[in-house]
């Protein structure tokens, strides 16, 4: 099984392949707004923009882009992504609030 390693917040996170970047960090209380997303966010359903992560290791075991994070991240290092859009299929580092 995959390990997420949340690196600001010194976090481990074992996840089955397949896993939401997302709901993993929310299920091991890592938090990944900002306080603008804490207010506005969309709940994971791809719509705001808010759970942008930086993948520092492992961008080879998440899922491809969807066509929602190439428009929503267009100005933003290759290296970032939507949390609630990626998942998880192998080890991987994230920086939350890049």
């Amino acid at each position: 099984m995959p390990t997420i390693r949340f690196l600001k917040e010194n976090k481990d996170v074992v996840a089955a392949d397949g896993a939401n970047l997302r709901e993993k960090a929310m299920q091991n209380g890592v938090d990944i707004y900002r306080f603008r997303g804490k207010l506005i966010n969309c709940g994971g359903y791809g719509q705001c923009g808010t759970c942008v992560v930086e993948i520092v290791e492992g961008m080879e075991n998440l899922s491809p882009k969807t066509e929602f994070e190439n428009r929503k991240l267009k100005k933003k290092p290759d290296n970032y992504r939507l949390a609630c859009q990626t998942i998880v299929n192998g080890e991987v580092s994230v920086n939350t609030k890049p």
